[in-house]
């Protein structure tokens, strides 16, 4: 088992910025606060093997994780976290 392989889907970096936009709208994040997206292997039993973890960078930090590759997130995710 290699552990540093990249055998995940590159995510689409028009797409991230397509996320953080929903993000800032439906969520009602301010302008001036950054957004962090990371897509990452999930090891929880019963998870798909790849999630999606927003995080809203205030204080405290608000995180949401979406149990789907970056590029099959929709709008429709975006406004479940609400």
């Amino acid at each position: 088992m290699d552990l540093f392989s990249q055998n995940k889907p590159k995510a689409d970096p028009k797409h991230i910025q397509q996320i953080k936009s929903w993000v800032y709208r439906i969520l009602e994040v301010d302008a001036g606060v950054p957004i962090s997206i990371s897509q990452l292997a999930c090891h929880e039993p019963g998870c798909p093997p790849l999630e999606t973890v927003i995080a809203v960078m205030t204080q405290p930090i608000q995180q949401y994780k979406i149990h789907k590759a970056v590029n099959e997130i929709d709008e429709v995710d975006i406004c479940e976290l609400s």
